[in-house]
């Protein structure tokens, strides 16, 4: 088991939760100035890099673990988006935040020990993690290179090049693809996706409901 060392987790997690904030305020606030958005940046860095528990950093870790490498992914994804004036968006993809949200109900099942099968610490086996991660990770950057979902696939390569390299943000490959608050997105972003798929599911059968009436009158109008 490869772990990384305890003072490069603190500085990553000091400066993704940064990112992450800087990303979720700049997603929210419509800021167009580019010296504004720098300066959103830097504030969130600078009061990230408070020490000890003056650091929100300090609580969020606490509460919610290190932000994944695929969190600050989408993060950096995000903050690009923005600096070239574009939105972001708000909900993940339908099939990435199914395939996300049904790994991590898998991973929570086996942690508290309703599956036990295990996975979650198959993430630190010395051999298969970093063999799958390598392998992971050129698929991913040859979807970026293609441009197929290139920001994810982009967001994905980061967090296995983090895992791969660096062990971070805690050694496991699991907790470099996900985290509660990355686990959360993903599963409000399915249940939009659901509802929004039965909404146009819905609306598709009330058209022939609707052009009944509508073709009746037609024809006596025409009858006249």
């Amino acid at each position: 088991m490869n772990l990384p060392d305890l003072m490069l987790q603190i500085v990553y997690g000091r400066l993704a939760w940064a990112l992450v904030a800087a990303a979720l305020l700049l997603a929210l606030l419509p800021v167009t100035a580019r010296r504004t958005k720098v300066l959103i940046v830097a504030a969130t860095a600078a009061l990230m890099a408070l020490p000890g528990p003056a650091s929100p950093a300090y609580w969020l870790t606490l509460a919610l673990q290190y932000p994944s490498g695929l969190l600050l992914g989408f993060a950096v994804m995000a903050l690009r988006a923005r600096w070239h004036g574009r939105q972001p968006r708000f909900a993940m993809r339908p099939g990435l935040a199914l395939g996300l949200a049904a790994i991590g109900l898998l991973l929570y099942l086996d942690t508290f020990g309703v599956l036990a099968l295990g996975l979650y610490y198959g993430g630190f086996n010395p051999v298969a993690a970093p063999l799958l991660a390598c392998a992971a990770a050129v698929g991913f950057a040859v979807n970026a290179w293609r441009g197929h979902a290139a920001a994810p696939s982009a967001a994905m390569l980061m967090a296995l090049l983090l895992f791969s390299v660096l062990r971070l943000p805690t050694g496991n490959l699991w907790d470099a693809l996900l985290d509660p608050l990355l686990w959360s997105w993903a599963l409000g972003s399915t249940i939009v996706a659901a509802r929004r798929r039965l909404a146009g599911r819905r609306a598709l059968h009330r058209k022939p409901a609707q052009a009944g009436p509508d073709l009746v009158a037609a024809r006596a109008a025409r009858a006249e």
